[in-house]
Parts: C-alpha cells; structure tokens; sequence
C-alpha cells in the first residue's frame, strides 16, 4: 500500500527556531529519509517552494481562474511531502512519526488510490 505524507508548518513556528536548530532537524530528516529509502519504504521525497511562489487554478462554469498564491486561507501552509510504501495504515502513521514536522505543523496520511486500476475499470 503507498501512503502520502503532507507535510503542513507553521511558518511562525518553524522561523522560531535558531538556523542551527533548523538545520540540524533538517539533516537529521534527510538522514532519516535515506535510510527509509535504503529500505524501500520512502518512495519519493520533496520539500515545496514557499505559498508565494503558488498559482491556483480553479475552473466554474468552464471559465478557468488563476490565483496567484495558494487558495486556502490557513495558518499552515503544505511544505513538502513524502511517498511511502507500508503494510497498513498503523504502519505508514508509525513512519510518519519519525519526521520532526509535526511539532512545527502537522501531518497527514492519507493512502494512496491505485491509479492503474481505475484506469483498467474505466477502460482508458
């Protein structure tokens, strides 16, 4: 089963910390996220340019609406995401506790649909 890890943060919180605090969590995660990798359980990882660099998108009535920024009004913003591959739900929440990003945030896990079994169920 594939898991999606998003990444949320509260910017607030993580500019709290001393550039040497950050830099050592980060470095701890990458470390953490190549042995996972090792493993075959992380199958992909990336950090997000910050909300400002965003453009939404969102088509109503066939007309398409471009934002500039992201559209959700939230105090955290989605700054990365991580690609997992577990057993189960319990096991992809157990993975997700190993990254630090829940003290400045949140994260959530959410499975991953089978992509080509729709398309085989559909015919496309």
């Amino acid at each position: 089963m594939k898991f999606l890890l998003l990444i949320y943060i509260d910017p607030e919180l993580l500019q709290s910390l001393p550039p040497h605090e950050y830099d050592a969590q980060m470095r701890s995660c990458l470390v953490h996220a190549d042995a996972l990798q090792a493993q075959g359980t992380l199958l992909m990882s990336q950090k997000l340019q910050p909300p400002a660099s965003a453009r939404t998108l969102r088509t109503r009535g066939g007309q398409p609406r471009i934002i500039d920024g992201p559209f959700a009004e939230t105090r955290e913003i989605l700054a990365g995401f991580n690609l997992i591959e577990a057993a189960n739900a319990e096991e992809a929440m157990r993975i997700a506790r190993q990254f630090p990003w829940a003290a400045y945030g949140s994260i959530e896990v959410r499975e991953v649909e089978d992509l080509q079994a729709e398309r085989e169920r559909l015919d496309a």
